[in-house]
């Protein structure tokens, strides 16, 4: 094109296109080196033809590049892999930050308090109010403080050493991934072992089979993927919510009471809910003199944010745990003990960057959704090698999933499962139900030239067959 746009071209001319299209066979070396396993005949060529003077023909050359489907199709999406990663990094970030907190808290209160008591001893012995042994005794009772700081500032830097070293594990797995090109690579495949792995660790130990978990990671024979999975954090969980199902408080508020102020922020009100369930409890056992202290104790605070609640507390009193009375029968109800565990879950999980669902199934929905059509579901055209179509199974967790988005539509013969296309077209049968070409002769070839409708179970000639054309 750019010789035929010069009216007279020069041996110069000629040989810059040349060597343009030199750089393109070039080039697509460079890519038959990167995607090797690609077959020459499925090769795109690039065809140049460059007007050669004086000679009444074409000079031509035939670039081979490789298919660009194929080579997409290869190619591995670092960002949407790593873009579901994210609590799997925050997660220890988030727990080195809390235990740097807690040192910081326990340091700084210990301080004081030995600041406190060393004024206190020197402004008695200048005033010669305090005994020698007076002053021995307060000399122990700092050294034991100071003794007990170091034992917890220990403990405290084991849990950090721990958190950074979790932190830089999953750093390195992540970054290994960056390293990685193409999806049919060993390397990938090592990699994504790994991660099914540890998703899988990951959603045993959500699901409270802490067990199960520990045999899957000795099977694989690794125990780096503990490090990858926050199996304190989930284990700590785990015997939370099993206290509320016994209907027990204290380790639930233990918990709110370590995580005070991140809840604050939150704005969470589940201590405020274990509160009144306490109090609930209170009078459920007609033990009214402690419910009202208890109330005064503890929901007092809360009147400002809870009042209403707090009122319609306080009339549960007039009421036994049999009442019929809608409001107060919803206090009474065993339910609201799996609402706490319910709360305490979701708010834990906010609390530590976690998602409500495990990756796992966010994974497993990202693929469905990809494979969901307009036609899956439907008892008529339940595909048995389709994993949305399985009812029982997958499909559940495709119910509410969106459709997949198609720009070309593929047919599927239902008989043969193969895509029908130009050399393989639909064909119609007199009843409308339409499968592939092949399939049917086929099934021609062992029926003496006859069909059957799988569905309806219609026999017919192939001659009465049309072919199926789409716009």
């Amino acid at each position: 094109e750019k010789l035929n746009a010069i009216e007279t071209h020069t041996d110069a001319d000629i040989k810059k296109v040349l060597d343009e299209a030199e750089k393109l066979t070039n080039a697509s070396r460079k890519i038959d080196k990167i995607f090797p396993s690609q077959p020459a005949d499925e090769h795109i060529s690039i065809l140049v033809q460059v007007p050669q003077q004086g000679m009444g023909g074409h000079l031509t050359l035939i670039t081979p590049l490789p298919p660009l489907k194929s080579v997409t199709m290869n190619i591995i999406n670092h960002e949407g892999i790593i873009s579901l990663e994210q609590p799997f990094v925050k997660v220890p970030y988030e727990q080195l930050k809390k235990t740097f907190r807690t040192s910081q808290k326990y340091y700084e209160k210990e301080l004081l308090y030995l600041g406190s008591s060393m004024s206190d001893l020197v402004t008695k012995s200048d005033a010669e109010k305090v005994t020698p042994d007076e002053a021995a005794k307060a000399i122990d009772a700092m050294v034991t403080r100071l003794q007990n700081l170091k034992r917890k500032l220990s403990d405290v830097k084991a849990e950090e050493t721990l958190y950074t070293t979790r932190s830089k594990l999953r750093l390195d797995h992540l970054n290994e991934l960056t390293t990685i090109t193409t999806v049919d690579s060993p390397e990938f495949k090592r990699w994504s072992r790994t991660r099914l792995d540890r998703v899988l660790v990951d959603y045993l130990l959500r699901r409270g089979f802490t067990e199960t978990a520990n045999k899957v990671a000795k099977e694989a024979e690794t125990e780096v993927h503990f490090k990858m999975v926050d199996v304190e954090l989930f284990a700590q969980a785990s015997r939370i919510e099993e206290a509320l199902q016994r209907h027990s408080y204290a380790e639930c508020l233990q918990w709110c009471s370590d995580n005070k102020s991140n809840l604050r922020k939150m704005k969470s009100t589940l201590v405020f809910n274990l509160r009144l369930q306490e109090y609930i409890e209170l009078v459920r056992a007609r033990r009214m003199n402690d419910a009202i202290a208890y109330v005064r104790k503890y929901l007092t605070p809360w009147v400002e944010t809870h009042l209403r609640e707090i009122q319609q507390a306080m009339a549960l009193m007039a009421f036994p745990s049999s009442t019929q009375c809608a409001p107060y029968k919803k206090l009474f109800d065993p339910a609201r003990w799996h609402a706490l565990v319910d709360q305490f879950r979701a708010d834990n999980f906010a609390l530590c960057s976690l998602p409500t669902q495990p990756l796992l199934s966010i994974t497993l929905q990202a693929g469905l959704s990809a494979l969901k059509t307009p036609q899956c579901g439907r008892p008529e055209h339940r595909n048995i090698h389709c994993p949305v179509c399985a009812a029982d199974t997958l499909g559940v967790l495709a119910e509410c999933l969106p459709l997949s988005h198609q720009v070309n539509s593929t047919l599927v013969c239902r008989i043969s499962g193969v895509i029908m296309n130009w050399d393989n077209p639909p064909m119609a049968l007199p009843n409308g139900q339409v499968y592939s070409l092949n399939a049917l002769q086929d099934m021609a070839k062992k029926n003496n030239g006859k069909v059957t409708c799988p569905w309806t179970g219609l026999v017919c000639e192939m001659s009465q067959l049309k072919k199926v054309f789409i716009l």
